[in-house]
């Protein structure tokens, strides 16, 4: 069966209650609109067949990447043959394009849907993943990069790299185990079984929680070490390497290995420049490093879990250069990630210095056993919801309560980190914030993009049990 044409599929998205909203021009785009299609495939995971998720164009490669200047006018397919919600993470669309079905602007996209969107993407390095019940678990997880100017100018080799968490179980039985048997609808704890569950079968290191999962293997750009992702070097052997965070429960250290890079950006945002050789890096968060490969050497770039030696990794290698085997774990577990380079941190572009207009507290609440996660003692079901108004500045106290990590997502807005642990600072402009155990980090935005919003823990089994609410204005 031919697809619909565009016109008619913009009228059908109209109908599931956009078109009050939908933005001006939407459906006269002037770029013909690129096709990103959703769809199982079968990977190979240490000599083993997965069946996995994958978001393609129609040439075969995940995700997108946009020239500098280009709208981001995409035709998303979903022949997954089931339900699913594709967020397009940090960009700044109106609500109704976001991408996800919580919020009620639309419903999730059907199996064999089509549904156009089309806006002016942020530029820089981001990322698009499912927001439907546990299929980013699964791979369902790809590249957004949005090209600058400036990167059109730049003599660097761009190399793109996303991280994953894998696993052979299928994500229900992982979620099962974690959680007693419950069922996943982003918040209902009622009727759990906990009793199977203890804290002494849960990783830890100095009385924090650190890993939920025990995973098979860790993947960069679907690979592992043991047949690496390889990237050749070209002409004055400099890399613009762009790091996506796409696991669904794992952070990671970022280690060179001594080499030094510079970072240039994080979460697509330009920050002042720090020279460094690991990094950390928390779920969905993305850092942009700049390094040089001499001729005739090899640069491997590892991604350590933290709290453990397990590691995935890829190789940046002069032409000719010999690669030897590199091993799966390193030689001593990595401690957890701590808050010192998002202490070092400042924004290019930060906020405008103004005393913020309102100011809201969070509590980041909740344990391993039972395995309850939640915002203020409360789950999506019966949340509390974070009302402003268009045009305030707006300041996020994000309170954490729990012996775990949490990296606190807001949908729709990038924010200035403004305070951590009660040290105030002009920091990064981010969309996802690591807020470490017993700690407290503060974040500054302007309320200048009005609907309802998510914001959530970017754990996704720490999302499935509730730790999700939302920011409400007009």
């Amino acid at each position: 069966m031919p697809h619909p044409n565009r016109r008619s599929v913009l009228a059908a998205f109209a109908a599931l209650g956009a078109a009050s909203t939908m933005p001006a021009g939407l459906a006269v785009a002037a770029d013909q609109p690129r096709r990103l299609t959703v769809a199982r495939r079968t990977l190979d995971v240490l000599g083993r067949p997965a069946s996995v998720f994958g978001i393609v164009d129609d040439h075969g490669l995940p995700g997108v990447v946009l020239s500098a200047g280009e709208r981001f006018a995409v035709d998303l397919d979903n022949q997954a043959s089931e339900a699913t919600s594709i967020h397009w993470h940090g960009q700044t669309p109106p609500p109704q394009l976001d991408g996800i079905s919580e919020t009620g602007y639309v419903a999730p996209l059907a199996a064999a849907e089509l549904r156009p969107f089309d806006f002016a993407p942020r530029p820089g390095t981001h990322w698009m993943h499912s927001h439907h019940e546990l299929q980013e678990q699964n791979l369902m997880t790809a590249p957004l990069i949005v090209r600058s100017n400036e990167d059109e100018l730049a003599d660097v080799q761009d190399v793109t790299v996303i991280l994953n968490d894998f696993s052979f179980r299928d994500p229900a039985q992982i979620f099962a185990e974690l959680t007693g048997g419950a069922g996943m609808d982003h918040g209902s704890m009622q009727g759990m079984d906990h009793s199977a569950m203890s804290m002494d079968s849960m990783p830890s290191m100095a009385g924090m929680d650190l890993n939920d999962v025990e995973y098979d293997a860790f993947l960069a750009n679907d690979r592992t070490l043991a047949d690496p992702f390889v990237v050749t070097t070209e002409r004055n052997g400099r890399v613009r390497l762009r790091l996506i965070n796409g696991a669904a429960s794992t952070a990671f250290w970022i280690d060179l290995g001594g080499v030094q890079a510079t970072a240039v950006a994080v979460d697509g945002n330009d920050i002042t420049a720090v020279t460094g050789s690991r990094f950390p890096l928390a779920q969905a968060q993305r850092l942009d490093l700049i390094l040089d490969v001499p001729a005739g050497t090899v640069v491997p770039v590892f991604a350590q879990r933290e709290g453990d030696r397990a590691r995935t990794g890829l190789v940046l290698a002069a032409p000719g250069a010999k690669i030897g085997k590199l091993p799966a774990e390193a030689d001593a577990v990595a401690g957890p990630l701590d808050m010192a380079f998002e202490a070092s941190l400042s924004a290019v572009s930060g906020l405008t210095v103004k005393p913020a207009d309102v100011r809201h507290s969070v509590m980041l609440t909740g344990t391993m056993a039972p395995y309850s996660w939640t915002l203020d003692d409360k789950t999506w079901a019966n949340r509390r919801k974070l009302e402003v108004s268009a045009g305030q500045r707006v300041e996020l106290e994000f309170m954490n309560h729990s012996m775990m990590a949490h990296p606190m997502h807001l949908h729709g807005h990038h924010f200035q980190i403004v305070s951590i642990n009660g040290k105030a600072l002009s920091g990064a402009m981010r969309d996802t914030i690591m807020v470490p155990s017993m700690g407290t980090v503060v974040v500054a935005f302007d309320a200048d993009n009005p609907g309802r919003w998510l914001y959530h823990c970017h754990n996704l089994y720490h999302m499935m049990t509730g730790m999700m609410s939302e920011l409400v204005y007009v």
